[in-house]
C-alpha cells in the first residue's frame, strides 16, 4: 500500500512515519494534486490519499481504499467525485490549542497586559503609578460559542473555569454542567446576551453567512466576535461595516475568506482591509498550529492506516467505503 501525503501532508512525513506499519510506502505528491487529475496515473486502488483539499473538475476521482483529511473540516473535499470504494476519515486534535487560543485572546482584550508593559517606563512609572488605567476582566463576562462540538466544549470547560457564563447555540447538543444551549431558530436571541462570540462551527449551506447584518446588529455594541472555524459563516462585507461603525466592539480574526492556491498564490486574506482596523487582531490561521498538534494527528492518521492494511475499523469515519468487503490487504489476490 502506498501513501500519498499531498501538497501541506507531505511536510509532516516524519510525524506519520513515527506511527506507520514500515511496509507501507510514503510518497509526497504536489499541492496540485488535490486538484488535478495530473497525478492519478501514481494511485493505485489499494492506496491512500492524506489531504486537506480534494477535488477533480472531471467530477470522477481515481480509485483509491481511503481518503485521509489531516484536519477536521470538510469543506475543501468534493465527497460527490470520490468513488464509491473511497471510504473518507477526518481527525481532531486541535480543540485543546484553539481553546487556549481563544481563552488568550478573550483575557488579552480584557487586561491589555501587553499595552500595559509597552507603556511602562522606570522613568516614568510615579506618573503611570497615580494614574492607573482600570482594564476588563473576563469573570461574569458572557462568552458565547456559535456551534458546540469539540472545539466550543474545550472552550466552554476554560472560559468557565474563569467565571464567565457559557452560552451555545447548536442544532444537536443539549444543556450541561457549564453551557445553556439554544436552538438555532433563537439565533438572535443568543447573539443579544453575548459579551464575546466564539465562532466554533463547521462551514455548510445552512451555516455560510449565518451571522449577517441582522445578527450583528442585535449585538451589544462592545461584543466581539472571535472566528477560528471558517471566515465565511460571518458576512464579510456586514462584519466590516460594523466594525468600522462601531455596531460592536471588535473582532479576532484567526480564519480568512481567501487563502493562497495555485491559481492565485498571493492573495489579500479578505476583500476588505480588517488588518487597518484598531479594534480588529489578526493572525494568519494559526489558532490550532502547535508544535504538538501534528504529532497528535500523524499519529490517528497512522494508527487508521494501520488498522485499514489489516481490516480492523477506522476511528473517525466520515464515509464507510460501499460496495467493497473489509478485509485485510495481505487477504487481496
Amino acid at each position: 500500500m502506498k501513501v500519498h501525503l499531498v501538497g501541506e501532508a507531505a511536510g509532516h512525513a516524519a510525524d506519520l512515519t513515527a506511527h506507520l506499519d514500515p511496509s507501507h510506502e510514503v510518497v509526497a505528491l504536489p499541492a496540485d494534486a488535490a486538484t488535478t487529475g495530473a497525478y492519478d496515473d501514481r494511485i493505485d486502488p489499494d492506496d491512500v490519499v492524506v489531504s486537506l483539499r480534494f477535488r477533480r473538475p472531471s467530477g470522477q476521482a481515481p480509485a483509491f481504499r481511503l481518503l485521509h483529511v489531516p484536519g477536521a473540516g470538510l469543506d475543501g473535499i468534493d465527497l460527490d467525485a470520490l468513488r464509491p470504494e473511497t471510504a473518507v476519515a477526518n481527525v481532531f486534535e486541535h480543540e485543546i490549542p484553539i481553546a487556549e487560543f481563544v481563552l488568550a485572546r478573550l483575557l488579552d482584550w480584557e487586561i491589555r497586559a501587553g499595552e500595559m508593559t509597552d507603556r511602562f517606563t522606570a522613568e516614568g512609572w510615579p506618573e503611570q503609578y497615580r494614574h492607573r488605567l482600570p482594564h476588563g476582566e473576563v469573570h461574569g463576562k458572557t462568552l458565547g460559542l456559535l456551534g458546540y462540538g469539540r472545539i466550543g466544549r474545550a472552550v466552554a470547560a476554560r472560559a468557565s473555569a474563569f467565571g464567565m457564563r457559557v452560552l451555545a447555540l447548536d442544532d444537536h447538543a443539549l444543556d450541561d454542567r457549564t453551557t445553556t444551549v439554544f436552538p438555532p431558530d433563537r439565533l438572535h436571541a443568543f447573539l443579544a446576551e453575548v459579551d464575546h462570540l466564539v465562532v466554533a462551527c463547521p462551514l455548510t449551506a445552512q451555516t455560510t453567512g449565518l451571522i449577517d447584518r441582522p445578527a450583528l446588529a442585535v449585538m451589544k455594541a462592545h461584543a466581539v466576535v472571535i472566528n477560528v472555524s471558517r471566515a465565511e459563516v460571518v458576512d464579510e462585507d456586514a462584519l466590516y461595516e460594523a466594525l468600522t461603525s462601531g455596531a460592536i466592539g471588535g473582532a479576532v480574526l484567526d480564519v480568512w475568506y481567501r487563502y493562497p492556491s495555485s491559481s492565485e498564490p498571493d492573495p489579500p486574506p479578505a476583500h476588505r482591509p480588517f488588518w487597518d482596523l484598531p479594534n480588529v487582531w489578526c493572525t494568519p490561521h494559526s489558532s490550532a498550529w502547535t508544535r504538538e498538534l501534528s504529532q497528535r494527528r500523524y499519529a490517528v492518521i497512522a494508527a487508521n492506516i494501520n488498522r485499514l492494511a489489516t481490516g480492523g475499523p477506522l476511528s473517525h469515519l466520515v464515509r464507510p467505503s460501499q460496495g467493497v468487503p473489509a478485509r485485510p490487504l495481505q487477504e487481496r489476490r
